[in-house]
């Protein structure tokens, strides 16, 4: 079945596979770690219990995430020895302690305080409790820390030698760990899981605002979500175009690959849309701005911007691709810094949870965090091929000396078995946030007077104190 196939293409196929569902989890748990903290931390200085019954919503997710994020994970690294020996051999002395270290402090962190996160409330202090969750979220972050030291270090490797092996070995660790992309992309990824999980917040607060937009979970929640993506969205820009000038220094190939410029050129135009040809090296089709790629890469309007042909054919990555999905991703991007700057407009008009047209552009938002995810990991990872390590390990170098049919079978089994386990999960998250946090009698006896009166309490206040001063004349 897959013997006319090619065992490389195969074996990347089955690695952008699995990562593509490993790495939607942790990008969710990044940030859900952090709302949890936030979460906790309000109901302990405010003592109102409508936040306390959000995290007890969001805890049940988040460990659920947390466990297929761990799964997937493990799967990963197994293709290491099975796919990519050659590549584990070459790279083992300088990767293999960072992925350790990333267990031994990280994974370990998260490990021995989960338990008390999910199951410790009323058993252990508050105190206790809250440093247990804040824990998680510091190991959430440790972990990203160090799995982007690893996969920045293949993108733009520094403090290294090469022994008579042909192995890359450590001769200064804090220069292989800080690398020269790495300050960047660890912001970015940061930025965009605290995105994803605002935007996942926001859809579900949105859904249970469409049902019952007196709902005071769905109005915490969804005010909440909206504060995030008005403040981190903006931030993700400029974190991008900051990222993209490091990318133009390091990894120029890559970045006339985003932008479908074959041809080196000063003032070049922003190519809005077209379609790349590798074989012709031309963009066709093409609607441009004038010298704004220019001053958006360079921050000078006749700076020179590279093009593929400046490098060898086998040497540049697929514009095709990579192409698109920095557009997607940018896309999404800017519909999300939309979002924000709607939701202070409506805030400030104090018709944040009355406007059913944006809960419902809200819901649609929900998945676009995992999706800018998605095209932001490929266009990172197809735009540093052919190579495993940038400029010095290829990836048809790497791949271990297994046949074609043997890569296909474990990638056919690992689609169908994905496909069952990780969608039962999912299926069951999605029913969880269906249902929404539970509610007590008090809760419901509390928002009574509010909805008999008839009034819009304002935008700004949380939901208790939104109880305590409505205001008149609302609709």
């Amino acid at each position: 079945m897959f013997s006319g196939l090619d065992a490389t293409i195969l074996a990347r196929f089955q690695f952008a596979f699995t990562v593509s569902f490993h790495i939607i989890f942790p990008a969710f748990s990044i940030g859900l770690a952090s709302y949890l903290a936030v979460l906790e931390g309000l109901w302990l200085r405010t003592g109102k219990e409508v936040y306390l019954r959000l995290f007890k919503f969001w805890v049940k997710i988040f460990a659920l995430a947390f466990a297929m994020g761990v799964v997937s994970g493990i799967v990963m690294s197994y293709q290491f020895g099975t796919n990519w020996s050659v590549f584990s051999d070459k790279t083992g002395p300088i990767l293999g302690p960072l992925m350790a270290y990333e267990v031994l402090t990280a994974f370990f962190l998260e490990a021995g305080f989960l338990g008390v996160m999910l199951f410790g409330m009323g058993r252990v202090s508050r105190p206790l409790h809250f440093a247990a969750t804040l824990m998680v979220a510091v190991g959430t972050l440790l972990s990203a820390t160090w799995i982007l030291s690893v996969n920045s270090w293949m993108h733009t490797p520094a403090g290294y030698s090469i022994n008579d092996a042909g192995q890359f070995v450590p001769e200064d660790w804090l220069a292989i760990v800080f690398n020269p992309s790495f300050p960047y992309r660890l912001l970015h990824m940061v930025l965009a899981a605290y995105l994803t999980t605002a935007f996942v917040v926001g859809a579900v607060g949105a859904f249970h605002l469409l049902r019952d937009r007196w709902n005071r979970e769905a109005r915490t929640m969804f005010s909440m979500a909206m504060w995030m993506a008005a403040i981190v969205a903006p931030l993700q820009v400029v974190a991008g175009d900051m990222h993209g000038l490091n990318t133009l220094e390091h990894q120029p190939a890559k970045v006339a690959a985003m932008e479908g410029h074959f041809e080196t050129q000063e003032g070049a135009p922003l190519i809005l849309f077209g379609l790349p040809d590798m074989e012709d090296e031309e963009t066709t089709h093409r609607i441009e701005i004038p010298k704004l790629g220019s001053y958006i890469l360079t921050h000078h309007w006749d700076g020179e911007v590279p093009g593929l042909k400046e490098f060898a054919p086998e040497d540049r990555p697929n514009a095709e691709i990579v192409f698109w999905t920095f557009r997607a991703m940018v896309g999404i991007g800017f519909l999300m810094v939309a979002m924000g700057l709607v939701s202070l407009w409506l805030r400030w008009r104090g018709r944040l949870y009355d406007t059913r047209a944006f809960h419902r552009a809200a819901l649609a938002m929900g998945p676009s965090g995992f999706l800018a995810v998605l095209f932001g990991w490929v266009t990172t990872e197809v735009g540093r091929q052919p190579w495993t390590v940038h400029g010095l390990l290829r990836t048809s170098d790497s791949i271990a000396p297994v046949g074609a049919p043997a890569v296909g079978a474990s990638l056919l089994a690992f689609i169908i078995v994905y496909f069952i386990i990780f969608g039962i999960g999912t299926w069951y998250i999605l029913k969880l946030m269906s249902r929404g946090p539970e509610k007590d009698e008090d809760s419901d006896a509390a928002e009574a007077p509010i909805r008999s009166a008839g009034t819009t309490p304002a935008a700004g206040l949380a939901p208790d104190e939104m109880i305590e001063k409505p205001l008149e004349g609302g609709s």
